[in-house]
């Protein structure tokens, strides 16, 4: 029987209790399994129909929009509303009740009708009243610092300043993109089944390329209005190079602590992704060229990714020598036994932890028939239920084996359970307190998943280990959530973060950058240990090349003007 490549003696999974660290998971980046990714493969591979079907936009830019994705067995529609709102207006809190735009994800070709209750309704956003017609909800506000010289710029005739568009890379970013039922929108129930949309976050990941196509077309608009037949376009290669910017802070941290499952399936299939081509015996001479290629756009890359973050800059300056390093090593390595696994093994030997998580996602991107049918698994069935017969011996044993990381805390240390996470009433979004100087503790959200797991254990431990879980929770209600994590963890190894999250020295931006990662996010810009801006579907291909079936290829983009290098398959 032949064994599948992850099967290899040699060359294992990486280990949960290195990949689920918080130091590891803020080093992380997109992959060709990121969920932008696979959705542009299959928009390309299956040469979906992008149609712009209303622009009703003054000569303000202010109006309706539609657009629609026609796939082989169905239609989506962008419903999208342009307003006029002053400065003060304009802001990324999620409490903000104005924006230059607001959209709606529609399932199939809205009517006049439809389209007029969604004018109604979609620039309220959470305030709205919407159907399960809608599958998303989204706004959008456009970057001060890029969008006014864009449109200048192109009325006079010429194309905006490259280092300019480059620095920002962006002329909207979203500051919402909500989906799966909420404020009456569909269910994800009502998707699940489609192969368009069985994957994560399909449908929100959809308004998002939507919104990027609705962004250069209102630049384009907006400058012949203003410079009349002398007004240019944005060229190709410069919109190409735009994406859409996002700033996200708090509010996704929550998660990937309340869906181990998923998690556990994302992280699965990147890890075995890593160990089929860490296996492949040996390269060929076209193969090898191909890789170098791919790295020496990377390397450009990483040299055009700027922030104002000084550790983060610090750690970019490391990811470049290694990346150097790698180049140097490649000659020589990629000719021998193993290639690939001696790649890896070489970088995470002598490279930074960014430096090692940026080569996963290099070994990745030239692999695609050897990895890709592995997207097919990242999504997750309903949770399991939670075993009630099960003996508390067993449940012991299994905190033994699963939570070593979680028992090894001293959680009676005032630095252990320094933070606690809980939702401002005023604001309406996550936050981080002082548990020792600020008060609402007793508010707190149940992210402590180390510290509960040392309280479980410490609990069980006063019952006699023949009792079933049953009779546990009837005296220890409270322990319901905790247990059934404890249960999950057995088939779900990479499900669990595997720090105390409450510790006074941790990062959250760290499970911000892993769970974007996994969305196909670039250029991350953390403004603190709680929030980061970073860029979606920057170098992605334009609703022409996705007609044509090319664009695949669009890892690790570069500012235009550069030397153009395709990726690997």
């Amino acid at each position: 029987m032949r064994r599948r490549p992850e099967e290899r003696p040699g060359v294992p999974l990486r280990a949960p209790d290195s990949v689920m660290r918080l130091q590891r998971m803020g080093a992380s980046f997109q992959t060709r399994l990121s969920f932008m990714r696979q959705l542009v493969r299959r928009m390309c591979r299956e040469k979906w129909r992008l149609e712009r079907l209303r622009f009703e936009l003054d000569s303000d830019g202010l109006g309706a929009a539609v657009y629609a994705a026609h796939t082989p067995a169905r239609t989506y529609s962008l419903v999208a509303f342009t307003h006029g709102i002053g400065a003060e207006e304009r802001t990324d809190r999620v409490i903000a009740e104005a924006w230059d735009a607001t959209f709606s994800l529609f399932d199939g070709v809205p009517e006049a009708s439809d389209i007029e209750r969604l004018r109604e309704n979609t620039p309220r956003q959470e305030a709205g009243r919407f159907r399960t017609s809608e599958l998303t909800l989204a706004r959008a506000n456009k970057s001060m610092r890029l969008f006014g010289h864009a449109v200048e710029s192109l009325a006079a005739g010429r194309q905006p300043d490259a280092d300019r568009l480059a620095d920002v890379g962006y002329l909207m970013r979203t500051t919402a993109v909500y989906g799966s039922g909420k404020f009456g929108c569909a269910d994800r129930e009502k998707i699940a089944a489609r192969p368009e949309m069985r994957g994560p976050f399909q449908a929100e990941l959809l308004t998002v390329y939507l919104i990027r196509w609705m962004s250069l077309d209102l630049v384009n608009h907006l400058a012949q209005c203003r410079g009349g037949a002398g007004s240019a376009k944005l060229a190709p290669d410069y919109a190409r190079h735009l994406g859409i910017g996002n700033a996200t802070g708090l509010g996704m941290a929550p998660f990937l602590i309340r869906y181990p499952v998923l998690v556990n399936n994302w992280v699965l299939a990147r890890e075995t992704a890593l160990a089929r081509v860490r296996a492949l015996p040996a390269t060929g001479a076209g193969e090898a060229a191909g890789f170098m290629a791919l790295l020496a756009r990377a390397r450009r890359h990483v040299g055009e990714w700027n922030v104002e973050d000084e550790p983060q800059t610090a750690r970019i300056r490391r990811l470049q020598a290694d990346l150097g390093e790698l180049a140097r090593w490649c000659p020589a390595g990629l000719a021998g036994r193993c290639p690939w696994d001696s790649l890896y093994r070489f970088a995470e030997a002598n490279f930074s932890l960014e430096g090692q998580e940026f080569t996963v996602s290099l070994l990745l991107e030239g692999h695609g028939p050897v990895v890709d049918d592995l997207g097919e698994e990242m999504s997750a069935p309903a949770p399991s239920r939670l075993r009630p017969d099960m003996s508390l011996g067993e449940l012991r044993r299994l905190i033994e084996a699963h939570y070593g990381w979680a028992l090894a805390e001293d959680y009676t240390r005032r630095e252990a359970v320094e933070r606690f996470w809980y939702y401002s009433e005023e604001k309406l979004e996550p936050r981080v307190g002082n548990r020792h100087s600020e008060p609402g503790a007793e508010f707190e959200m149940p992210v402590a998943v180390a510290r509960d797991i040392s309280r479980l254990k410490a609990r069980l431990l006063e019952y006699d280990e023949s009792r079933a879980v049953a009779d546990f929770l009837a005296e220890s209600p409270e322990y319901r959530n905790i247990v059934w994590r404890v249960q999950t963890a057995v088939r779900c190894p990479y499900g669990e973060i595997r720090d105390n999250l409450i510790g006074a020295d941790r990062r959250p931006v760290d499970i911000l950058r892993f769970k974007l990662a996994f969305f196909g996010v670039s250029n991350f810009d953390p403004k603190s240990d709680l929030w980061t801006r970073v860029n979606m579907y920057q170098g992605a291909p334009l609703p022409d090349d996705i007609a044509d079936g090319t664009g695949e290829a669009w890892a690790f983009p570069t500012r235009p003007g550069g030397v153009s290098l395709e990726a690997g398959p």
